[in-house]
């Protein structure tokens, strides 16, 4: 039978379950606390989430938005990790239920970050791509290039157009970034690779059911984000909600349909609680309930950071904060003050968030920011967003390849990474029947 294997501590034992921007830096605000850190993943390294685009459009490669953990943790001595799926929790007994057996806790922490949320539609689910995985998007860019070569050996016009209609639907920093990345490859990459390719049938779309896109920034930097994706030639459609898709043909609310095998979702991001939790506790979004110090409502010992807390408290946000990195940064590490206030004996400190602005990249030299009251656009607020998502980068390897590669195409127009990558077709993780018959064959 299958052990955990950690060593017994006469200390407080601290469990934190998941390895996202919450989790690692409450593990090193406990550093030098009295505790034994348990950290649990099902991945053995930290995803850099926000540019996992860049992946799914071949313009970085996986390992250089990845940083194992234990390469975090190396120096720490009172952490002990463990790669495991975690199955349920039992709060009476304070044990957590997980493949590799079960795992006492004093202190049980939820950090397992969010899931795409197709809003309850079954066959949207079924058939179009989500991308919060770094599997999923290597397997999009498989997907995706394998789109380009099947076209080169087709004649008919409707199907070809089929293969290289591109949707992207949600108007958040994830679909506009999206959005911009395929309208660079059409631009720059697949005159040159694809030259038999009839890149003037190739459309990328961007579906937003509100009035606008990057509805959490001003309407200032929402056109100018607009105007950056009518540059590229990105096909923005408002006020437009989907309303099926059954792999190849997407109906809007609008009466319009788009011949697709391609539709990326990033309209919303959910949160998936672990079995065992009081179901008042858990919201239709699936993040828990939290009070101000991020304590779960109705226990005593088990908190949520991050996508999976859903905090009222704060007039700000009456739907609670936004599903971002920065507030699952600032919630580690202040839970970890409070947890070692905690053993001291003192008051915890209520959590309020401190935002630190928004920004989104539209592509080459555009960019829209937002911070401390100061609004950027164009060339000044892309660099600014390359500099903060260098800086937040783990690692000093991933800093210097990403730099180098954003580098080297900048002044050479070129993608250094697209390759399609075989595997067995018993082996694919299913991206839904967006990929034809013929092209989950070869994939």
């Amino acid at each position: 039978m299958i052990q955990p294997n950690i060593p017994e501590s006469d200390r407080p034992r601290v469990v934190i379950v998941g390895g996202g921007f919450g989790g690692i830096n409450l593990a090193k605000a406990l550093k030098h606390a009295p505790v034994q850190v348990v950290l649990l993943d099902r991945n053995n390294y930290h995803l850099f989430q926000p540019l996992l685009y860049q992946v799914a459009t071949a313009g970085l490669e996986p390992d250089s938005i990845a940083f194992p953990l234990r390469g975090i943790f190396k120096n720490q001595k009172n952490l002990h990790f463990r790669m495991a799926e975690v199955k349920a929790v039992r709060s009476e007994e304070n044990i957590l239920e997980t493949n590799i057996g079960e795992i006492r806790y004093n202190y049980l922490v939820i950090a397992t970050g969010s899931n795409t949320n197709f809003f309850g539609n079954n066959q949207i689910a079924e058939n179009a791509i989500g991308m919060k995985s770094l599997i999923e998007a290597v397997q999009i860019r498989n997907y995706v290039l394998k789109q380009f070569e099947e076209c080169l050996l087709l004649n008919d016009e409707q199907l070809i157009r089929r293969k290289l209609n591109f949707v992207m639907v949600g108007g958040g920093p994830t679909g506009v970034e999206l959005a911009g990345a395929f309208a660079e490859l059409r631009k720059y990459i697949l005159p040159k690779d694809y030259p038999e390719l009839p890149i003037h049938m190739m459309n990328i779309y961007l579906v937003e059911a509100g009035p606008r896109v990057l509805a959490s920034m001003s309407e200032a930097s929402s056109l100018n984000t607009l105007k950056g994706l009518d540059f590229l030639g990105v096909k923005v459609l408002l006020n437009t909600a989907v309303k099926e898709y059954d792999g190849t043909t997407l109906k809007l609310s609008n009466g319009d349909s788009i011949e697709t095998q391609s539709l990326l979702w990033s309209a919303g991001v959910k949160g998936f609680p672990l079995e065992g939790f009081l179901d008042s506790v858990i919201l239709p979004n699936g993040r828990l309930k939290v009070n101000e110090v991020n304590l779960v409502e109705g226990y005593s010992n088990i908190y949520a950071i991050g996508d999976m807390a859903q905090m009222l408290n704060d007039e700000r946000f009456p739907k609670g904060y936004p599903m971002v990195a920065q507030v699952a940064i600032q919630q580690g590490a202040q839970l970890g003050a409070n947890i070692k206030n905690s053993l001291r004996g003192k008051v915890m400190k209520s959590f309020r968030y401190k935002d630190l602005g928004s920004m989104a990249t539209i592509g080459r030299n555009r960019a829209v920011t937002e911070f401390a009251g100061f609004r950027l656009s164009g060339y000044i607020a892309w660099i600014a967003w390359m500099a903060v998502h260098l800086l937040n980068l783990l690692g000093f390897r991933n800093k210097l390849v990403v730099f180098i590669n954003w580098f080297y195409r900048y002044f050479t127009y070129d993608r250094g990474t697209r390759i399609i990558i075989k595997r067995g077709a018993a082996n694919i993780v299913k991206l839904g029947k967006t990929m034809d018959q013929t092209t989950a064959s070869n994939i």
